[in-house]
């Protein structure tokens, strides 16, 4: 019987250790902005999937398209519709790993995540400035970059060209806890 209870308490450590080692947020932030002569377009989406695995430093986002919110409601439904056709490509997807992860103190500290964003179907190679601060039991990672728009064979008609930018501007604010099982 104590051999059963040695046995059950090391499975409860190892869960918990491996527990630790995760890091998850189900409501991350993103906002792009695009700024053109005719006008600016701003949508933001707080329903975004992140995880990172704390003993390497990797990290992956998911993006559901169709969570985008604009204010107007036609915007919304081009960009669904006619842009990134949200039906056919549902998600936009990063996996990368955040540099030097290993090495971060408690304060907040500049890094850079290197990997690969996928969106429309389309995958590019990208390296995003960030800050990260972590504690023991969260991680907090804001940033901005910009994407170009052409990257991800987005078609924009010529009718509408100089409503939106060639250069989207992302940001983004993950605030991550412990993954629980």
């Amino acid at each position: 019987m104590k051999n059963l209870y040695a046995v059950l308490i090391c499975l409860l450590l190892v869960n918990i250790t491996n527990a630790q080692d995760r890091f998850l947020t189900k409501n991350g932030e993103v906002t792009f902005f695009s700024s053109a002569p005719m006008e600016d377009i701003k949508a933001d989406n707080n329903q975004v999937l992140s995880i990172i695995d704390a003993t390497k430093g990797n990290i992956a986002i998911s993006i559901l398209m169709k969570s985008f919110m604009f204010e107007k409601a036609l915007m919304q439904e081009h960009f669904n519709e006619n842009y990134v056709e949200s039906d056919k490509y549902p998600k936009a997807i990063f996996k990368g790993a955040i540099l030097n992860f290993n090495n971060l103190t408690e304060s907040e500290t500049k890094v850079e995540v290197k990997g690969a964003i996928s969106i429309h179907g389309k995958t590019k190679e990208i390296i995003v400035p960030a800050t990260i601060t972590k504690t023991k039991d969260s991680i907090l990672l804001t940033g901005e970059f910009f994407l170009k728009v052409a990257d991800f064979d987005i078609k924009i008609p010529k009718v509408v060209v100089k409503n939106i930018a060639k250069d989207i501007k992302v940001i983004f604010q993950f605030n991550y806890k412990p993954y629980q099982k």
